[in-house]
């Protein structure tokens, strides 16, 4: 492909627009033994894992990362209470098939017991730990130690408004902070205290800038997401022998201008693509990456429901927009989720007055809104729930997980304080 070519394709493809109809929901979580979650899960135990699943019939694709962290990626569904009851139903075929195996799901942004370890050993992630230990062992902790829940939206409209793309995607960053802070759930590494609410979002904002970070927020977003992707290094050439190798700084424009070592293809531009890690990824739809995997069987519901709420309903979108403005100034120019207050978002969750207050005043206009949106009474029973319990005293999950940590040492899973 040439230079010109993988600029309108990029382009093309990074916002699909028209009405927001449809939700999705990418879930990781850490799999271990249930009364022994610092032991390493070995490779062959995973791989039994997921040869179980494959038996089973889901609507979710279940993958695997490279730590052993086991994914449900929900297909796009035509409402908000499809996707919850579609993925909560995969959600128990999942847990069911694993308990023979000794296994569980727990649900922290980051593994507070076991140092990172890959078990995938493939030359994708041969390729990606190579290229992200340059900068440190963020990035193999990024790869190998993290979880997330993932909300997956429409771009939106092409027009103008409250639900417009344009609007959607700058909503997405200036909200991305309230949800890290209310969402908060991995103060934990090694052990021990780390000093951050989410140590998964210092982990993230610990890789490299150029490829964790948000592109320019001040221009067009198509033409900033393009840039970005063209400017961004790639993580490796893909070839049919391993080691993949990249010369150093080598971007997939400079590639495309080269057409060394050999020339891009389509293959290597949509790859390249899944090597950006900002916290909010245009995907055709909007992918926001910000928010720790949460505790319990149904945590994963809050920030989903919350999220949708907050962008789908046009009167919680117009009032949350007015909410969240504000914290641009505080953002500064530095683009997430390096600016000082996504920093601040991470290391003291909501117990940052102005995040606190923002969370307030959208956790109300979520709550209001998700009847609109069809939310059945179990969404609004975790809704309210979590908003009684973290927002409307300044804390967030991870605080309990510090109070646990306080009182009987590191945590373990199913403690009353963390359900």
């Amino acid at each position: 492909m040439t230079e010109a070519e993988i600029e309108a394709l990029v382009r093309g493809i990074c916002f699909k627009t028209g009405p927001p109809t449809t939700t999705g929901v990418e879930l990781e979580w850490l799999l271990h033994a249930p009364d022994a979650p610092s032991v390493p899960v070995s490779s062959a135990r995973v791989e039994a894992a997921r040869a179980a699943l494959r038996t089973k019939s889901l609507h979710s694709a279940v993958t695997v990362e490279p730590g052993g962290q086991l994914e449900l990626s929900s297909l796009p569904a035509a409402s908000l209470m499809e996707c919850v009851s579609t993925v909560s139903a995969d959600l128990a075929v999942v847990r069911d098939t694993l308990r023979p195996l000794d296994l569980t799901l727990t649900g922290l942004g980051a593994d507070p017991w076991r140092a990172p370890a890959r078990i995938l050993h493939e030359p994708r992630y041969e390729a990606m730990e190579c290229w992200l230990d340059r900068a440190g062992d963020a990035g193999r902790r990024m790869m190998c130690s993290t979880a997330s829940v993932q909300i997956c939206l429409d771009a939106g409209y092409e027009e103008p408004g409250p639900l417009g793309y344009a609007r959607r995607w700058r909503l997405a960053h200036l909200l991305g902070p309230v949800l890290v802070a209310a969402f908060a759930n991995s103060p934990l590494q090694d052990g021990r205290r780390t000093g951050w609410r989410s140590t998964r979002q210092a982990v993230w904002a610990g890789i490299d800038p150029g490829r964790s970070g948000a592109p320019a927020l001040d221009e067009e977003p198509r033409a900033a997401w393009t840039r970005h992707a063209l400017d961004t290094p790639v993580m490796c050439v893909r070839a049919d022998t391993a080691p993949w190798l990249v010369p150093d700084g080598l971007t997939l424009r400079s590639w495309a201008r080269s057409g060394e070592p050999r020339p891009p293809t389509r293959d290597d531009l949509d790859y390249h693509l899944t090597t950006l890690f900002p916290p909010v990824r245009p995907r055709g739809h909007l992918e926001l990456r910000m928010v720790d995997a949460q505790p319990g069987e149904d945590g994963w519901i809050v920030p989903l429901a919350v999220t949708s709420a907050l962008f789908d309903d046009p009167g919680a979108a117009e009032t949350t927009y007015r909410t969240v403005k504000p914290l641009a100034e505080r953002a500064g120019a530095t683009p997430p989720p390096h600016s000082p207050l996504w920093l601040d978002a991470a290391r003291h969750g909501l117990a940052d007055p102005e995040l606190h207050e923002a969370a307030t005043a959208c956790f109300a206009a979520a709550l209001d809104a998700l009847p609109r949106l069809g939310a059945d009474a179990r969404v609004l029973t975790a809704v309210a729930a979590h908003a009684d319990r973290y927002v409307a005293r300044g804390r967030c999950p991870a605080d309990d997980l510090l109070d646990e940590e306080h009182a009987h040492g590191a945590p373990l899973p199913g403690k009353d304080a963390h359900r």
